[in-house]
């Protein structure tokens, strides 16, 4: 097939080989192995961004609570203490994109209509960068498709050779594959190259391999909604990296690999089972019992 791709290597050379971006190339590769036409998977597209960008707005302006009670209002409380006139330690843009990230975990948490990103525990990093960017810097709706495209290639990838599931890799797989896709999204959107794009998600998986993945209660609420908050900072963080001209000494391929072998490794009780980690603390227990009775 002439768009296809399996790997981070395959992805660059067919970008240089077409002398076309990353967005491209993956909006080529779906219509040529679903048969749908690139305009309608661009319909689609939209229709996820616009479902991305309710979420974030939702939990800016409305009380939410989750349905465990562990997480509701976090989002808010950043928006008022970004709007206040006390000093924010990471600046505006990243308050701005933590919020985006927390607020979308709110709405997932409590039953809202959310963009599964690539899963529902990480769902708020890639809204949180692409649609932060995307208005700190005016972009189109059109540019900010083309970041979430980007970012499909980098979790297609990732999803073939390795996992995006906490209950096989860990938190490393879920919200680490989700910052991968933003930053290189990110990138994408800021002008990036494909190659820089790579570099960016390279970054991010290295940044938390290891993560594990211990939801309190088995509820994905805590710790998940602050590790959003780190994998939007982590992406951003990442795309900076290498638009300055840092990339990464070890390629994205070997990356995504090592991720997975590392998943592999982690003991059952740190995979997603809630009988490890912050999970298994006395006050995790003790919330359990609250929640569940």
């Amino acid at each position: 097939m002439k768009y296809n791709f399996t790997s981070g290597e395959e992805l660059l050379k067919k970008c240089e080989e077409l002398n076309i971006p990353i967005h491209e190339l993956c909006l080529e590769r779906e219509s040529e192995l679903t048969g749908v036409s690139k305009e309608e998977i661009l319909k689609k597209m939209h229709t996820a961004l616009n479902i991305m960008r309710d979420a974030v707005e939702k939990a800016q302006i409305e009380d939410i609570k989750s349905m465990g009670g562990l997480i509701g209002g976090e989002a808010k409380k950043l928006t008022l203490f970004r709007n206040s006139d006390k000093k924010t330690v990471c600046g505006e843009l990243m308050n701005k994109a933590m919020s985006a990230a927390m607020g979308t975990m709110e709405v997932n948490a409590s039953m809202g209509l959310v963009v599964a990103a690539p899963t529902a525990g990480s769902c708020g990093i890639l809204p949180g960068a692409i649609v932060t960017i995307g208005k700190e810097y005016n972009l189109t709706d059109e540019e900010m498709v083309r970041g979430l495209l980007t970012a499909s290639a980098i979790g297609a990838i990732i999803t073939r050779n390795a996992t995006v599931s906490g209950a096989e890799g860990g938190c490393q797989a879920e919200t680490g594959a989700a910052a991968a896709m933003a930053s290189a999204g990110v990138v994408e959107m800021m002008g990036g190259t494909p190659k820089e794009a790579i570099h960016s998600a390279s970054h991010c998986l290295q940044n938390v391999m290891g993560l594990i993945c211990d939801p309190i209660a088995g509820l994905v609420e805590a710790p998940c909604q602050g590790r959003n908050a780190i994998g939007v900072a982590n992406a951003l963080i990442s795309a900076e990296l290498v638009l300055c001209g840092i990339l990464n000494v070890i390629p994205f391929d070997e990356t995504v690999e090592a991720m997975y072998k590392v998943g592999k490794t982690l003991p059952m009780e740190l995979r997603e089972t809630a009988l490890g980690g912050v999970a298994a603390t006395c006050t995790g227990c003790s919330l359990t019992k609250k929640i569940f009775g």
